[in-house]
This record gives structure tokens, sequence and C-alpha cells, in this order.
């Protein structure tokens, strides 16, 4: 999927949203949960070296693991996340590109 280039977001701070389908409807399986909770240290780490942003944390519930990051380029984040977002198994997965009032959803 092509990713197009935000326009100067101003104050407006954009976000990466990435979904992931886990085991069973509830929390997915202790495994599961420590390895989202390893790929967001990975990504923290990642975000403050290129400083694009953070890594504000994550929810389980309803079979999914969803991992949330904010920053000022959901482009130039995303570009940071994306190789350990890629990493991890779990699937259907997909990610939330969002500029202000634009989004684009990336499947992973």
């Amino acid at each position: 999927m092509e990713t197009l280039n935000a326009p100067d977001s101003g104050d407006v701070e954009h976000a990466v949203i990435a979904h992931f389908r886990l085991a069973d409807d509830g929390f997915g399986d202790v495994d599961q949960r420590e390895r989202i909770y390893e790929a967001e240290e990975v990504m923290e780490a990642a975000t403050e070296e290129a400083g694009v942003g953070e890594v504000d944390g994550n929810e389980f519930g309803g079979g999914e693991a969803v991992v949330y990051a904010y920053g000022p380029n959901a482009d130039a984040l995303f570009k940071v996340l994306e190789p350990t977002l890629r990493s991890l198994p779990f699937r259907p997965a997909h990610v939330l590109l969002r500029r202000g009032e634009n989004e684009t959803r990336v499947d992973l």
C-alpha cells in the first residue's frame, strides 16, 4: 500500500495504532502478551533514538492487542516502528496511520 506524505501537521499530533489478532477472544495467552511487551520496549528505544515520537502503551481484550504510538509525523513514526511491527507473528494485523483527520490503513 502506498503511504502518502503527511502535510505540515502544525500542532496536530499524529498516531500509529497497530492491531493484532490473538489466539482467543479474550486477552491472548501469556506468551503472546509477553511478545507484545518485548516489542514495545524495542519500539520505545527506536522512537527515542530516532526522535520521531513515543510508544504510549497497549490494550488487550476481545481477542486483540492494540499498540499506540504518537508523534508529529505518522509516516516517520511508522517507518521506525514498521520492522518490529512486521516481526510480530500475530495475524491478521493492521496499522492505522492517523494524520489529523486523515487515516490510512496498512495491512501487515
